[in-house]
């Protein structure tokens, strides 16, 4: 049977494993802002009026709710799988990752608006609820990250083709369910991907050994 893991041992370098430990302490602080700032954002959108909206207000609703909840849950579940067996971009990408979420927690902030009427809002009874409304909350809608997460993972995966074209369909295909349940508004989800290309660049210009790493073809 194929070891994913075979070949890691002689990866992890002292250095690499200093790095990844910084990763993942800013990972965790990036979860706690994100907490933090998306329950002030939800304080604030809820008393906040609605934005009309070229897309939204001429698309049908949709109720998508499994896409949006347990598609999203799965898609995250298997990006760090991924990173996790090949390794080269579980550093780099786990910095990506926080710095993406401190940006969006931030810019959830900074315009308040609420909710788009009739949007098809996802509840309890879909797969993953308990842990998908710890993390994501009313009121955060600029930038989505439901297209925003896919499109970063496409970065970092870009050297692998098939990985790369996977997570840019998944960018497409969560955009659009994101219009289609009116969850976002269209400004939110085609300024998405422009968004985390910064992101990606800046966390290139922070962590440049930690993109290095991602040049080695294999373990």
């Amino acid at each position: 049977m194929h070891n994913p893991f075979r070949g890691q041992k002689a990866f992890w370098t002292p250095a690499r494993r200093r790095s990844m430990i910084e990763g993942i302490v800013l990972l965790v602080a990036a979860a706690v802002i994100q907490i933090f700032l998306g329950h002030y954002s939800s304080r604030v959108a809820a008393t906040a009026g609605y934005a009309n909206d070229i897309f939204l207000d001429h698309l049908p609703v949709w109720n998508l709710d499994f896409v949006i909840v347990g598609g999203a849950i799965l898609l995250w579940a298997f990006a760090w799988w991924l990173m996790i067996v090949s390794a080269r971009e579980l550093i780099f990408g786990t910095k990506a990752i926080a710095l993406y979420i401190i940006v969006r927690a931030f810019f959830t902030i900074l315009t308040h608006v609420g909710a788009y009427p009739l949007a098809a809002a996802p509840g309890p009874g879909n797969f993953g609820w308990g842990f998908y409304e710890r993390f994501t909350f009313p009121g955060n809608f600029f930038f989505s990250g439901h297209t925003a997460f896919p499109f970063l993972m496409a970065l970092i995966f870009w050297e692998k083709k098939y990985v790369r074209n996977f997570f840019l369909t998944m960018t497409v295909l969560f955009g659009a369910t994101m219009l289609l349940a009116h969850q976002h508004y269209s400004i939110d989800v085609f300024a998405a991907p422009f968004i985390v290309f910064g992101v990606y660049r800046i966390t290139e210009k922070l962590f440049p050994e930690d993109r290095k790493i991602m040049e080695v073809l294999k373990l």
